[in-house]
This record gives C-alpha cells, sequence and structure tokens, in this order.
C-alpha cells in the first residue's frame, strides 16, 4: 500500500516517516507541506541519508490517485479543510488532530473555537481507539486518530467502567505530558527556561480532550458521564501518565481486578498489565507504541487507583495511526511496530 502524509514538519509527522521507513507493507509514496518545498532531511537532520524524500506542495486530487491512505499530521482545522478535500474521492484517511473526534459539531466548535466540518462527514468518521474499535475500524475509510491523553485515560478505565464495578460520576484523571505534545511550534511555555526544573497545570478544566474522553466513557456507560480531568506539562521530551481516581461499587481486591485487566486485553499486543504492586513509568513505553497499566485498590477508601502511560508521539499518536492502518487494510496489527521501548 502507498501512503501520503500531510503535515510532516511536525513530530507526529516525523514519527510517521520513522515508523513507515520500516513497514513491511506500507510505503511512505510522497510527503507533503503548506511550507517550501525542500527535502524532508533539510527539516530533520537525523534522516539525512536514510529518508531524503522531497516535501512538495497538497495536491488533493493527485494524492488521492496515487496513494491508498493519507494520514493528516495537521493542526486542528486544517485537517477538518483536507478531509472536505479528500472525502469521497476513494482514498483512506487517517485525521491525527481532533477535527473528525467529536460527533457534536456544536461542542467542537465550544471546545475548539471553530467551525466544525459537516456533519455528514462526522457521521462517517469512525473513532479509532485500536484496542476497543477494531469491528469499526477495519471497514472505516475515514479514520479519527484518538488524542493522546485520551488514549492513555481511556485504556485505563475501559474495563471497569463497562463491567460497571466502579461509579462513573466519581472519575478523576490527573495526567501529565512531555513538552512533546505541545508540538513544534515554539511558544512561551514550551521554552527551556520556563520548562526545565519546573511542572505547571494548564488549561484546567478547559482542556479541548474532555468532551472526546466524556463522549467514549458515555458511549461505553450508556448514559452521560461527566469527568474531572487535570493536565500537566513535566520537563521530558516524550511520554503521558494518568493517574486515574475511582470509586469501586463493592470491595474488590487488587488480584481479582488484575485477573480482569489481563483477560480483557489478552490479545491485544500493545497493552501491558503491570503485576500487583508494579506501576509504569513514561520512560518504560518510550519510543514504542505501549501503553503500560498498574492498578492499586485501596479497601481503606473504597478506591481504586489506575496508573496508564503511554509515549504521547506513539501510541498518542503516530504509533496508533499505523495501527488503525495496519487494521484498515487487514494486516498483522503489530506490523512495522515491534519496536522495543528505548531506555533508559
Amino acid at each position: 500500500m502507498k501512503a501520503a502524509i500531510i503535515g510532516t514538519t511536525g513530530y507526529g509527522g516525523g514519527e510517521l516517516i520513522r515508523i513507515l521507513a520500516n513497514h513491511p507493507s506500507i510505503s511512505i509514496h510522497s510527503i507533503h507541506t503548506t511550507r517550501d518545498e525542500k527535502p524532508v532531511s533539510e527539516e530533520y537532520p537525523h534522516l539525512t541519508g536514510i529518508f531524503d524524500k522531497v516535501l512538495t506542495k497538497i495536491d488533493t486530487d493527485k494524492i488521492a490517485e496515487e496513494a491508498d491512505i493519507v494520514f493528516l499530521a495537521t493542526p486542528s482545522k486544517v485537517s477538518g479543510k483536507l478531509v472536505e478535500s479528500f472525502f469521497n474521492k476513494g482514498i483512506k484517511v487517517i485525521d491525527l488532530s481532533g477535527d473528525l473526534r467529536l460527533k457534536d459539531a456544536s461542542a467542537y466548535e465550544a471546545w475548539y473555537k471553530h467551525e466544525s466540518v459537516d456533519t455528514s462527514i462526522l457521521n462517517e468518521a469512525v473513532y479509532g481507539l485500536s484496542e476497543w474499535n477494531g469491528g469499526q475500524i477495519v471497514n472505516a475509510s475515514l479514520l479519527a486518530n484518538p488524542g493522546c491523553y485520551p488514549t492513555a485515560a481511556l485504556l485505563g478505565l475501559a474495563p471497569v467502567l463497562k463491567e460497571k464495578l466502579i461509579d462513573p460520576s466519581s472519575i478523576i484523571i490527573d495526567a501529565k505530558s512531555g513538552v512533546s505534545g505541545a508540538g513544534r511550534s515554539p511558544s512561551m511555555g514550551t521554552l527551556y527556561a520556563e520548562l526545565n526544573e519546573n511542572f505547571k497545570i494548564y488549561k484546567v478544566n478547559e482542556h479541548q480532550h474532555i468532551p472526546e474522553i466524556e463522549q467514549q466513557l458515555s458511549l461505553w456507560n450508556g448514559e452521560e458521564v461527566k469527568v474531572t480531568f487535570s493536565t500537566h506539562l513535566i520537563p521530558v521530551t516524550r511520554g503521558i501518565m494518568a493517574t486515574i481516581y475511582v470509586e469501586l461499587k463493592e470491595d474488590l481486591d487488587n488480584s481479582r481486578l488484575l485477573d480482569l485487566y489481563k483477560e480483557i486485553y489478552d490479545g491485544h499486543p500493545f497493552v501491558r498489565v503491570r503485576k500487583n504492586g508494579v506501576f509504569p513509568s513514561v520512560k518504560e513505553v518510550k519510543g514504542s507504541n505501549y501503553c503500560d497499566i498498574g492498578l492499586h485498590s485501596d479497601s481503606r477508601t473504597g478506591r481504586l487507583t489506575i496508573v496508564s502511560v503511554i509515549d504521547n508521539l506513539m501510541k498518542g499518536a503516530a504509533g496508533q495511526a499505523v495501527q488503525n492502518a495496519n487494521i484498515m487494510f487487514g494486516l498483522e496489527e503489530t506490523a512495522g511496530l515491534k519496536m522495543i521501548p528505548l531506555f533508559p
């Protein structure tokens, strides 16, 4: 299969190149930008002599004619316009932005602060949470790749929420992200002098991933779920840790809960459930497509603590996008994604 990548100069697009350059079944046919046409190795010198394709302007008709799938690693609003251009042109589309994730156009406009794509397009988009929506993904031609925070949070919450073991109104998600999650464009908040030796909360109760998390939790729960969701920047390049607190409906010990998680995620190669008393760290998934989960049930308070970690550029973006492409094309789900995490 031939892939086109739009938005290759951002971190997500750069990760797509890293993955697809070694994919056994999907080749990179073309890469595109709204900026100057030049070899991508001039933008990313680490690709010198490895991948020197030239960034070219975006011609949606030509891309749709020549490629089988296009990955949109472009910002919100930009992606939506591109999706409209590619719609019904016979090419599979995976959008890594948030433009297709919310089914309610008015909710999208309230949280993202610009106009939504047409509802007819939103209705066609499949939400690409690989481990839980595989049956829909396999038949999809238009896919909304989940956000990084929602991926970590939803994979951590799904087993106990779907089994009705927790009070949905009690969910608190305390999440931390490495600075690459803020993208490659410079800003005051991501300057080294501002972020180094610092730890700060941002977008308090206003993060655009809140409605995405609530939408999926509500679908699983059968009625509306609202969460308290806090996000923080930490002075690392990659990684997300979501520490999730929920109230259990009954006293359940760790062993039973761990058995549930292991049973549910058995056969899903990118979710690793830790042993009793062992909790994951972000470095243990760095550069990989894994989501690692640890649990602790506190009989004293009746609460369950769930710790879920991912690499925000991999399982939280490009890695899951390729995992979804594999499912869409009927390939082995792990194709091109078998890299061992980088450690230390």
